[in-house]
């Protein structure tokens, strides 16, 4: 009686995370799609609670661009743009924001409600609140990276972009991990021996994070040509200013993106020929061929966003493309570890 309830509490809690981690990818998208738009600096002061109200006279619309018109962005790079124009990339920011703080009420209220009534497993009850304190610092992370354009340059320092996004997918990583446990057939704790299944979700990590140096530097448009980068493989300039060009130079971080993504595509290859031979498990199948699927598409969004010259669709499809394929590469290395744990 006691497992039936359990399993039926965590069924509920795993449809729960299971739509707030769908609402932190559409979260994702948009802050991509917010950042191709440059659309980013559009609302210069952090409101949490009245800044959920938008502009709802003309007089409002006026005010918020008197104060965009103070800004660097404006002064240095904007000054020909009118009311109508600015109403468009603050409603980018604007909708950014606040599908931030919905995700926040609808992480925060359920959980709440499941802990009242005692439907959280005990072993359970850390991870979640560890997955509340992330999210309220990604809040606080993003305006940290907003204040960073609000100076002299501008334009968001691509280290603290970066970290935006890393922490952001982290907390939908953990969250698809928790779901996966969740709804895993075997909750047994593996050998940590077991877990090496995780270093390629480490590596597409990295390259996620990777693309956010390309992002925030708009390394994307110095070399929109594949296979060469330009006339060449190996692009003159390559490591200029030493080991910091890996995270400043646009030729540099765009060469070594690229050069992270032929390293999975050969790291994937080998997994899945490895995985399809040996092993018979129909959940490590599966995954392996969601990973190969996911990781073609991801190629071909990778290389369509280059040669449109980074048209926003693609690179917007591209984005989310990256945190697929991440969700795509935890199925696989959770199936990979229940049945080592079988074994």
């Amino acid at each position: 009686m006691y497992r039936h309830l359990t399993d039926t509490h965590d069924r509920w809690i795993a449809r729960w995370l299971t739509l707030c981690a769908v609402v932190i990818f559409g979260m994702i998208l948009l802050g991509g799609v917010t950042r191709l738009t440059d659309s980013g600096l559009s609302m210069v002061e952090w409101n949490p609670i009245m800044g959920t109200i938008p502009p709802l006279s003309e007089q409002d619309w006026q005010s918020a661009f008197d104060k965009y018109k103070q800004y660097p962005e404006y002064q240095k790079i904007n000054y020909n743009m009118d009311l109508p124009s600015f109403k468009v990339i603050f409603m980018y920011e604007y909708l950014h924001r606040v599908l931030g703080r919905l995700i926040g009420l609808l992480y925060f209220v359920p959980l709440v409600f499941f802990w009242v009534r005692g439907m959280i497993r005990r072993d359970l009850t850390p991870k979640l609140l560890v997955l509340f304190v992330l999210g309220g610092c990604q809040g606080l992370l993003g305006w940290y990276m907003v204040k960073s354009g609000l100076v002299d340059r501008p334009d968001v320092s691509q280290y603290r972009l970066t970290a935006h996004l890393g922490l952001a997918v982290a907390v939908y990583a953990y969250m698809v991990w928790l779901i996966l446990r969740l709804t895993a057939p075997s909750r047994a704790i593996p050998p940590l021996a077991s877990w090496r299944p995780l270093s390629l979700v480490g590596l597409v990590y990295v390259m996620i994070l990777s693309g956010g140096f390309v992002a925030g530097t708009d390394a994307g448009y110095s070399y929109p040509t594949w296979p060469l980068m330009g006339e060449t493989f190996l692009p003159p300039a390559l490591y200029a200013d030493g080991w910091v060009s890996a995270f400043e130079q646009v030729t540099t971080i765009q060469f070594n993106h690229r050069m992270l993504a032929y390293f999975i595509v050969l790291v994937v290859a080998i997994v899945a020929a490895r995985n399809l031979s040996m092993s018979h498990d129909s959940r490590v199948r599966v995954g392996v061929y969601l990973l190969l699927a996911a990781l073609t598409l991801q190629v071909i969004l990778g290389i369509s966003a280059l040669l449109s010259h980074i048209a926003i669709p693609v690179a917007a499809a591209h984005q989310g493309g990256a945190v697929l394929l991440l969700s795509v590469t935890l199925f696989f290395a959770h199936a990979r570890i229940t049945e080592r744990s079988r074994i």
